[in-house]
């Protein structure tokens, strides 16, 4: 079966706009919340709650923003040459890709510039970490990856 493809530029455009979104939100929170303070944005459901976060999802490697922000570099770096050597992707793989680039890029920014990423984006209803713009794209890219792969699979089986 045919599929969708999406050309390399196209793929950085949308980590660019990621990056752009993400860091964006970070800076007004970073301007409008105090540390700790909490702001109901849907009440019952989401909430503005500034945290810094020197560590990893789930705050794994708590403290370890050095090797983490050597680590985002890596990513991003892997990611660029994968996109480059690469002639135009499967829709959802490039989507995959695109989210992860922008999110890995944006908490990194973040890593080298403050020592910190800044998370303000809490779940009221589930004791969830609190997160960030980055962190969605990333959760979004391990969703599109999974799109990709099924539907390789499905398209695999049939033809």
């Amino acid at each position: 079966m045919n599929q969708h493809q999406i050309k390399h530029h196209s793929i950085l455009l949308i980590s660019i706009l990621l990056i752009l979104v993400d860091q964006i939100s970070k800076s007004w929170a970073r301007q409008k919340l105090s540390s700790g303070s909490s702001i109901a944005f849907i009440p019952g459901l989401l909430q503005f709650h500034l945290v810094s976060n020197t560590g990893a999802a789930f705050n794994l490697f708590d403290g370890a923003t050095p090797l983490l922000g050597l680590l985002s570099l890596a990513v991003a770096i892997g990611l660029i040459l994968w996109i480059w050597r690469t002639g135009p992707m499967p829709i959802w793989q490039g989507l995959a890709v695109a989210f992860l680039l922008g999110g890995t890029i944006g908490n990194g920014m973040d890593r080298w510039r403050l020592g910190h990423v800044t998370d303000f984006l809490q779940l009221v209803p589930v004791d969830f970490p609190i997160f960030n713009a980055a962190d969605v794209a990333i959760n979004m890219a391990v969703i599109c990856f999974a799109i990709d792969f099924l539907t390789r699979r499905h398209d695999h089986k049939h033809s």
